[in-house]
């Protein structure tokens, strides 16, 4: 059997004999630091981060570059970015198949997706064999690549939004970006537990209740995703109560963007795809739905990381064993309710 035909049976296969989805550790683990002795010191353009727009991991690191001013005037129609953006970017188009994330092809109706601006390549496959050769893992994204020692920096998005959130701050011009600090000294603490609660718990969860083979994995699965739900949602309202209006507090911290990837995406995709359909959050879920409502019309470089037609396209016309037809729901109308909406 090829190397080609393992890696596309391996992504294909989500949920073990078990019914059981178990995702996978990320292989790539290094860090960009502004210490002496780091192999991988901020530079402006020597960076250069692939993503998807479907996926919740992928988007958050968007949101960080674009939110830290990392990357320079996004066009959320087309996903190009200023050529004098401190970390330069590419979208793989929403389709995934067999072979794992693709490019656009030449006359490709894909919106919001860019071809590989570093080599051209046609997958995002291609990029991870340049890094490793032998490599035998799942082609993930985020990618963080380095083009000065041509390999892959870090493919883990809770990492590598740590050090965007810091490294970086010396080359950026803007002052309030430059200090904006997702993870500030006093909060974190609190960012990491609320990290460890909505990690398994709700982000990973919607994939877990979503992928089972079996009805009593899934219906354990899914009773747990709401059971924490409920959990966010009276923090939430005890935060409103106090004139709090995010998780920690009134200011953005990365549990919230961490949180907000997979909420933003549970009314649109997770109830009808992955059957997460115990309620949902612009009906059962009045606070959760007011903070995400919030964060995306009140930010508007949040706002423009958001791709709808990228995220319903990927999950209902990629995952065949779910969805073997290819057909994507209209609903719900609209995607996100206006701020207004009671």
């Amino acid at each position: 059997m090829s190397q080609s035909t393992k890696q596309g049976l391996k992504i294909l296969e989500f949920a073990g004999k078990d019914g059981a989805y178990k995702r996978k550790a990320s292989v790539f683990r290094d860090v960009i630091s502004r210490k002496a002795d780091s192999k991988f010191k901020p530079e402006a353009g020597r960076y250069h981060v692939y993503i998807s727009l479907a996926c919740p991991w992928a988007h958050r690191v968007l949101i960080y570059l674009t939110t830290k001013g990392l990357i320079k005037d996004l066009n959320p129609q087309t996903t190009e970015v200023s050529k004098d953006s401190i970390i330069g970017l590419s979208v793989v188009h929403w389709s995934m198949d067999e072979k794992g994330w693709r490019f656009p092809s030449e006359g490709d109706l894909a919106a919001a997706a860019t071809p590989d601006h570093l080599y051209d390549f046609k997958r995002l496959s291609e990029l991870y064999y340049k890094a490793q050769p032998d490599y035998e893992g799942r082609f993930t994204v985020p990618v963080l690549w380095d083009k000065k020692t041509k390999t892959i920096v870090n493919n883990e998005s809770a990492e590598i939004i740590r050090f965007l959130n810091t490294e970086f701050n010396d080359l950026i011009d803007d002052p309030e970006k430059k200090n904006l600090d997702y993870y500030p000294l006093d909060l974190q603490s609190k960012i990491d537990s609320l990290n460890t609660l909505t990690y398994e718990n709700i982000n990973n969860a919607v994939y877990k209740s979503g992928f089972a083979t079996k009805q009593e994995v899934y219906e354990s699965e899914v009773t747990n995703l709401f059971v924490h739900l409920d959990k966010v949602e009276k923090l939430l309202k005890e935060n409103n109560e106090k004139g709090l209006k995010f998780l920690t507090g009134n200011k953005l911290t990365e549990a919230d963007i961490r949180l907000f990837t997979t909420i933003i995406r549970f009314d649109p995709v997770y109830v009808q795809h992955f059957k997460c359909n115990i309620g949902t959050i612009r009906s059962d879920y009045p606070h959760l739905h007011k903070w995400v409502r919030e964060t995306y019309w009140n930010n508007p470089l949040i706002k423009d990381t958001v791709n709808f037609e990228h995220i319903k396209f990927h999950y209902t016309k990629s995952h065949i064993g779910i969805n073997p037809h290819k057909i994507t729901p209209l609903g719900p109308i609209p995607n996100i309710l206006p701020l207004n909406h009671f």
